[in-house]
């Protein structure tokens, strides 16, 4: 069926282009601080393609248009982009042209590419230039023509920000500073533009509403050691903030005034800019007359390795999503089992709400992904009152969810028998699960990055023929975005070596189209295992308490150290646990955590 309404927004960004000479425009997922989960106020992607997942670029030419996405999104954009108009190119699949390529071939010789230069990084901008050279097309980049057809467009969010207090951020605002123009000189810079909110809000010690899910505040920064300038709308400030970071050596100026202020930066000058990290127009704001110094920015190791404090905290907020989570899967057998009707959405509602009565919740850390049967194929789905479906006692359910806590955050997918699971539910939820414990109990030497890794969550799965395209861990920030660098483990390479006070997912996979989708979640810290006279290994923690389902397990397949590992994690679920449960959610757990 023709999708009449993103029909009329791609004629009108056609008209457009036409009248500026522009003949192919990029829109990106991103917002001028290259975000992963923007504002409504950037969701340009969204607005012009219907597609609503949180990774895609679209391109439109005078006669085609594309939304290229990766392997979580491919049921979803696919449905999504039906009769838009708009063509499905599925990233990472053999003979899908790229981006560049499509470029090239619909770009004629010394044409013009456009996009919007805020809400493209240095490094993707700096990439394009180069290959669009070859046929001496020109970029054109002051021209958000999105933005001018958006009527209605939401409005940049004016939310209030607020303090994470040094009880649980573990540092000041001052030490941080100092460590970061530390690293800031160890680079041979002065200064450096900070455009990622997460980093900002870490460094400040700041927190905010303004992007779903991510506790952030819409800001820039600039960092050096004569003065510190945070730019941010002053309506988003009190007293109190103001009063406490003017204390930490902190200065204010106008978010929208940030051009501005890097225009003006002295000759000479020399500017750390992490190109991944910083939008082309913040970078071409800079006078010719300062020196660029390309590099990474300190802050995401920085953050990435938590403190004491953080992982207390962690620890702490474990628990209490813990006792959520049990609460949750012991209601949900409960409405099942008296036949009552649970749908996805409304799962999904009774484990927020159960969440929210947790001690410092401040709100879910990502939109609930409650999967029921095919819907579990669907990676990053998620349920709408159209797609709702009724829970039924006859397939599998796959959760994943988590909460921002002030003390912590957290991630956890679990996947639910409802029903009695077939031979090959079982089979594939049993090699899924060897995959976590295999990364969750695994010894490393320090030096190893995540990639080095991946293969331990997958091999069992590889043996049979099977695989998951999506990454196996990502790090997660404390009360931050619950995706976050440097770490990973995934097949692609990250030159990150894992180090102690990482916190990382452990989330293997299978996913069967039209059927069913496993993911057996859990958050592992990296910490220190000791020396050997082969030098210093690491190993793993892991973080999430909450019982597996063992119903889908072959027992027979897990080998007795495997065995061991799961008997031994159910023993410290239970133990920590229990003490915040009633008598018959105790009971409960109990048996839920039975040796197998």
């Amino acid at each position: 069926m023709e999708n009449i309404a993103i029909q009329q927004r791609l004629k009108g960004l056609r008209d457009l282009m036409q009248h500026s000479g522009i003949d192919a425009y990029i829109i990106p997922s991103n917002d001028p601080h290259i975000s992963e989960y923007p504002a409504e106020h950037w969701k340009c992607r969204e607005w012009i393609s219907g597609f609503s997942g949180s990774a895609g670029t679209v391109i439109v030419t005078e006669s085609k248009a594309g939304l290229w996405t990766d392997s979580r999104y491919f049921l979803q954009a696919e449905a999504q982009l039906d009769g838009t108009g708009i063509d499905l190119y599925r990233q990472g699949l053999p003979g899908t042209m790229d981006m560049l390529t499509f470029l090239l071939s619909e770009v004629k010789e010394r044409g013009t590419v456009g996009f919007d230069g805020q809400v493209y990084s240095v490094s993707d901008a700096e990439m394009l230039g180069r290959h669009l050279e070859r046929k001496q097309i020109t970029m054109k980049t002051d021209r958000d023509l999105v933005g001018e057809l958006w009527n209605a467009r939401p409005a940049i969010p004016e939310n209030p920000v607020f303090l994470l207090p040094e009880e649980f951020a573990g540092k000041s605002v001052e030490d941080k500073l100092i460590a970061v123009n530390n690293e800031l000189h160890r680079q041979g810079a002065d200064c450096t533009i900070l455009a990622a909110l997460d980093e900002i809000a870490w460094l400040f010690n700041l927190r905010g509403t303004d992007v779903e899910y991510n506790p952030v505040a819409i800001t820039y920064a600039f960092v050096s050691e004569e003065e510190t300038v945070l730019f941010v709308n002053p309506k988003k400030l009190s007293e109190e903030v103001v009063t406490r970071l003017k204390q930490e050596g902190v200065l204010f100026a106008d978010y929208n005034h940030v051009n501005i202020y890097l225009g003006k930066l002295s000759s000479g000058k020399r500017v750390l800019v992490d190109p991944k990290r910083v939008n082309i127009a913040l970078f071409n704001a800079l006078p010719s007359d300062v020196r660029i110094v390309e590099g990474v920015s300190p802050i995401p190791l920085m953050k990435g390795v938590k403190n004491e404090t953080e992982l207390k905290g962690f620890r702490n907020a474990v628990v209490k999503d813990g006792v959520a989570l049990v609460r949750f899967l012991k209601w949900l057998e409960e409405e099942m089992q008296a036949g009552h009707a649970v749908t996805e959405m409304s799962a999904s509602a009774k484990l927020t709400s159960l969440r929210s009565e947790q001690p410092l919740y401040v709100m879910d850390s990502f939109a609930t992904i409650c999967g029921y049967a095919s819907h579990g194929a669907i990676v990053h789905y998620e349920a709408t009152p159209e797609t709702d479906a009724e829970l039924k006692p006859e397939s599998l359910l796959l959760i994943d969810s988590g909460a921002q806590y002030f003390d912590g955050t957290t991630d956890i997918t679990r996947t639910i028998a409802l029903g009695t699971p077939t031979e090959a539910m079982m089979k594939d939820y049993t090699k899924v699960l060897k995959g976590t414990i295999s990364l969750a109990k695994c010894k490393f030497p320090v030096g190893t990055r995540g990639s080095q890794l991946d293969i331990l969550a997958r091999k069992a799965l590889w043996d049979s023929g099977l695989n998951y395209l999506h990454g196996t861990g990502h790090g997660i920030g404390h009360c931050l975005n619950v995706h976050e660098g440097p770490q990973s483990i995934r097949m692609e390479e990250n030159p990150v070596a894992l180090q102690p006070g990482m916190v990382i997912s452990d989330e293997p996979g299978l996913y069967r189209a039209g059927e069913y989708g496993i993911r057996i979640e859990n958050m592992i810290l990296v910490r220190s295992e000791g020396c050997t006279e082969f030098g210093e290994f690491l190993s793993f923690e892991t973080l999430t308490l909450c019982p597996i389902d063992t119903r889908p397990i072959i027992v027979p397949m897990l080998s007795v150290r495997e065995r061991i590992w799961l008997n031994k994690y159910h023993q410290e679920v239970y133990e920590k646990l229990s003490p915040y449960l009633t008598e018959s959610e105790r009971e409960w757990l109990k048996v839920k955590t039975e040796e197998i």
